[in-house]
């Protein structure tokens, strides 16, 4: 029951504060700071994810605005705007990165049991990357293009949940396969990729690390065709062939059998041809898995959508990546909250409700209970929806 709390520090209750300080002792973040610490600092921008504030003096006249409830909030430091643009020029961003990795570990705990629509008992990954676009003069570290900068947020995404496993945030102009070089792959997992991940010598990596691979083959793939495998035509698959690769350098990189498989989705018709390492699924599940990669692409359209990370407090590189990163574990705490507390509403209609609510005092079940059948009658087709379970 609720003791008086307000929905700002109901949600606090959720974060583990003891492993927050660990990252900050591990980076020094609070060394020789007098008044305004990490935790004030991140307080201060989860303040801002969550209630959609748009600059340092949006996010500071708002707190002044409740000076007598930051104390219940928890910030203990002194609010301004110069302070706190300092904190996110100067303070380790890396602080926030291992903090949102902690959560992840508690949110893909809490998620390890939900479905994706694929009956498979293995972990099942997406990765995939979005570019946020900055401004060149403003951003002279973003380096894409001539007159352009932005950054690429690379994201292996768990599908059980649609909880981030793995995040590389990079310049614009860092390749997407090369993020396959940091991943550490777990043994009968399945990794989804497009595309634009083929490279045979990366794939043949995870292979010889016991992982399952599924990603559309390019158009100019050489191949020999050794085994035609039955095909049921009437689930839209075309053929599943066991393949040996014939170009100059593929066979080199990858000198085992692959399985190639081409698809007709029976909806758009569109034809799809995809390798994998993996023998004994069915031609339609694997299909059906990377189907289910469009997950990361709705992540990735809620995340711009609905949370701070197109407009920046800040011009470094530091300031880019600790707002990049304190999104990030917004998005993961609310999932978590939301999971603990078994509310059956959307992700969005909770993030909804928590923006307007946050100084209120009132039990956060109890506000979900008012609130959520209102906002959910006025909830538009074209709102991007995750777990909706």
């Amino acid at each position: 029951m609720n003791t008086g709390k307000t929905v700002f520090a109901q949600l606090l209750d959720h974060l583990p504060q003891h492993q927050f300080r660990r990252c900050v002792n591990r980076y020094k973040g609070n060394y020789k700071v007098q008044s305004f610490t990490c935790l004030d600092q991140y307080l201060c921008l989860f303040f801002a994810q969550l209630t959609y504030r748009e600059s340092i003096r949006d996010i500071t006249t708002c707190l002044l605005g409740m000076q007598n409830k930051l104390y219940h909030m928890g910030i203990r430091g002194t609010i301004a705007r110069s302070t706190l643009a300092d904190a996110n020029e100067k303070r380790d961003w890396r602080i926030y990165q291992d903090f949102a990795h902690i959560l992840i570990h508690h949110a893909r705990e809490l998620y390890s049991k939900d479905s994706f629509g694929v009956t498979l008992e293995e972990t099942t990954y997406a990765l995939d990357s979005t570019t946020i676009d900055l401004c060149l003069a403003l951003f002279p570290w973003a380096k894409f293009r001539k007159h352009k900068g932005a950054v690429k947020m690379h994201t292996l995404l768990d599908l059980r949940g649609n909880i981030p496993s793995f995040i590389a945030i990079t310049d614009g102009k860092v390749h997407d396969v090369n993020i396959l070089d940091l991943l550490i792959i777990e043994p009968g997992s399945f990794y989804i990729m497009d595309r634009g991940y083929v490279d045979f010598d990366r794939l043949f990596q995870i292979h010889q690390a016991q992982g399952f691979f599924v990603i559309r083959a390019k158009s100019n793939l050489s191949f020999r065709r050794q085994y035609s495998h039955s095909a049921d035509k009437s689930m839209g698959v075309r053929c599943d062939q066991t393949i040996m690769l014939t170009g100059k350098e593929p066979s080199v990189y990858y000198p085992e059998q692959l399985r190639r498989i081409k698809y007709a989705d029976p909806e758009t018709g569109k034809i799809y041809v995809f390798l994998t390492n993996n023998f004994k699924l069915g031609a339609k599940v694997i299909a059906d898995l990377y189907k289910s990669r469009w997950q990361i692409e709705l992540f990735f359209k809620w995340i711009k959508q609905h949370l701070r990370i197109k407009a920046f407090y800040g011009t470094s590189e530091n300031a880019v990546k600790t707002q990049i990163w304190s999104a990030i574990s917004v998005y993961v705490l609310i999932a978590l909250v939301k999971k603990r507390l078994n509310l059956d509403i959307t992700l969005y209609t909770f993030l909804q409700i928590l923006s307007v609510s946050v100084f209120e005092k009132v039990d956060i079940l109890q506000l979900v209970t008012n609130s959520a059948g209102t906002i959910e009658s006025t909830y538009t087709d074209n709102q991007l929806n995750l777990f909706d379970l």
